[in-house]
């Protein structure tokens, strides 16, 4: 069976957390790794890596989104977990604004399906019409959180 090349399925798969409460970029991290279903000293590994990779250039693209992301030996398989800050925070963007909404991409080292990549383009390339619409900044349930990504795509197309 061929899999879902729609970023809303990846999506619909995945955690979404819709009140990210820290009010630092690696709080943030924090938060969405604590999400992930791995062994406290994995989620300390993986979060020194992701502010590792924060310092070599912010993942904040602008217009209140930021994508972190890593390849890791401790994932078996690709994770995506977004998170919405109410408040924003402080996240190097190249805008200098506040980010609200965090897509975390992780993924093994060698992935045979490449969603990794797929999925950082489809999100990178949704983060425009994201920005543009301004709804899912607003968003209270997942349900529409979801409904609005499903839009947002369909529109890109």
């Amino acid at each position: 069976m061929k899999k879902s090349t729609k970023l809303y399925d990846k999506i619909c798969n995945s955690v979404v957390k819709l009140n990210i409460r820290s009010k630092t970029k690696s709080g943030v991290l924090k938060e969405l790794v604590s999400l992930l279903q791995m062994g406290p000293n994995a989620k300390d590994i993986l979060l020194k890596t992701l502010i590792k990779r924060e310092k070599m250039g912010s993942t904040g693209v602008g217009k209140g989104i930021a994508i972190p992301h890593a390849r890791t030996l401790l994932v078996k398989e690709f994770e995506l977990i977004i998170g919405l800050s109410r408040n924003g925070v402080t996240f190097d963007s190249f805008d200098g604004k506040p980010v609200y909404l965090f897509f975390l991409l992780i993924a093994p080292p060698q992935e045979t399906s490449n969603s990794y990549l797929i999925t950082l383009g489809k999100v990178a390339e949704l983060a425009k019409g994201i920005a543009k619409d301004g709804r899912l900044f607003k968003v209270r349930q997942e349900k529409e959180f979801l409904e609005i990504i499903r839009e947002i795509e369909e529109k890109s197309k």
